[in-house]
């Protein structure tokens, strides 16, 4: 297995890169159908109503945000001090991650009361089996260290793969069905594991790990430069959820085009995959924040044309995903790689990664759950239902689907020139 040198010295090796970042493309297949399919699949293959189904998917993703700094505690615990059980446990996980996306997709039953119970079980076994994948995978590739640069490469090998995974799952359900998908998502966990078994790691240092010790937790929360990124990440990921919860919606009845989903889709991740160069450039020339403010204005201007959509825009459409995709790039490659410079900057680097990436899986998962618990309640409320199409029902979707993504981008923005951007043009002025 290849070492990996920590600090400014890292080069990662398009072959090593590869090897690293291929898991993110089986735990990108499975998150797909997980966050944006499966609420339009029980609204409309089972008949739950929305209001159910949305605090359904808010509990369920508050409790998985709650274990996840229990998480990246154990994900630190085995890097540091028990490294031969690092792959047996992420096969375990992976195990666990396939029942339950098969529990999920297939359920036994359609009575509304035993439909909702199993829901929730296989909803939680499914996350559980993520998280403690992606919580590992990520500690493992911020324990490469390396210079801003460097790890934003890093970053940008695992969500390429994750691209590649989302576009692929994106395209096989409609084509070869969601039977023959889990069997897909199956092969690339195992693909994913071994090629990982491969990739270079960070040595383990338990010396330096016993420092950290169980504060972790406080040394995480202590670090004003995570705190305020964490606050960035944290609206910025909620105006994305929250299209992302509802675009199937938005395509079937305010567009009217739910022959082109897969299509539009699929712009969207190819876009965001092949913008990725484009921000390392950007990264190298202007630095990750400033890179990361153009990203989130790029999806302000996106969010707000399609607010002026109708039935019949669907080329319109297509550009907004072509739009929006390559702001999502920035998204994907760019906050992880901060986070890695901040665990850095606090001296915990090669110890704490997990605890830190918890937290931030944690916040994430707030994201989701609030962007499915808040806008499907919220858009029942205001008599949105699937298949209505009059004014006031599309007003309301338009209103969720567009315009409340671009306060929430605002907002972001205006916390990374405040905490990011702005301390960086003082540092740099004579």
């Amino acid at each position: 297995m290849e070492a990996a040198e920590a600090g400014s010295g890292l080069r990662l090796s398009r072959a090593a890169g590869a090897r690293y970042g291929a898991l993110g493309f089986a735990l990108a297949f499975v998150a797909l159908p997980l966050y944006i399919s499966l609420p339009a699949h029980y609204a409309q293959e089972f008949g739950m109503p929305l209001a159910l189904l949305g605090a359904l998917l808010l509990a369920a993703r508050l409790a998985d945000a709650l274990i996840d700094p229990w998480i990246g505690r154990l994900c630190d615990s085995c890097l540091n001090h028990h490294s031969a059980r690092v792959l047996p446990l992420m096969a375990a996980a992976a195990l666990l991650l396939l029942l339950g996306f098969i529990g999920l997709f297939f359920p036994p039953w359609r009575e509304p009361g035993a439909l909702l119970a199993w829901c929730a079980g296989f909803l939680l076994l499914t996350y559980f089996g993520y998280s403690l994948l992606s919580v590992m995978h990520q500690a493992w590739g911020a324990r490469l260290g390396g210079a801003a640069l460097e790890q934003t490469r890093v970053v940008a090998w695992r969500e390429g793969w994750a691209l590649a995974g989302v576009i692929c799952a994106s395209l096989l359900p409609t084509l070869i069905g969601l039977a023959a998908t889990a069997a897909a998502l199956g092969l690339a966990l195992c693909i994913g594991l071994l090629l990982l078994s491969r990739a270079p790691r960070a040595p383990a240092s338990p010396a330096e790990a016993g420092k950290a010790g169980g504060s972790a937790s406080a040394q995480v929360w202590r670090s004003r430069a995570f705190r305020r990124l964490l606050a960035v990440f944290l609206l910025n990921g909620i105006a994305a959820a929250i299209p992302a919860s509802l675009l199937l919606f938005f395509v079937r009845d305010r567009l009217q085009a739910p022959q082109w989903e897969g299509a539009f889709l699929g712009l969207y991740f190819v876009a965001a995959a092949l913008s990725l160069p484009l921000w390392l450039r950007g990264v190298a020339r202007i630095g990750q924040a400033r890179s990361w403010g153009i990203g989130m204005l790029l999806a302000l201007a996106a969010f707000a044309w399609a607010a002026a959509l109708g039935a019949g825009d669907s080329l319109a459409f297509a550009l907004i995903c072509l739009v929006s995709g390559v702001a999502v790039g920035a998204d994907l490659a760019i906050p992880g790689a901060m986070l890695a410079r901040v665990v850095q900057d606090a001296g915990l680097g090669g110890r704490s990664e997990g605890a830190f990436f918890g937290w931030w899986n944690a916040a994430n998962k707030l994201n989701l759950a609030l962007a499915a618990g808040l806008s499907l309640p919220l858009l029942q409320m205001l008599a949105y239902a699937p298949g209505r199409r009059d004014a006031d029902a599309l007003r309301a979707l338009t209103l969720a689907y567009c315009l409340l993504p671009c306060v929430l981008k605002l907002l972001a923005a205006g916390l990374l020139y405040l905490f990011w951007i702005r301390p960086e043009g003082a540092e740099e002025s004579p």
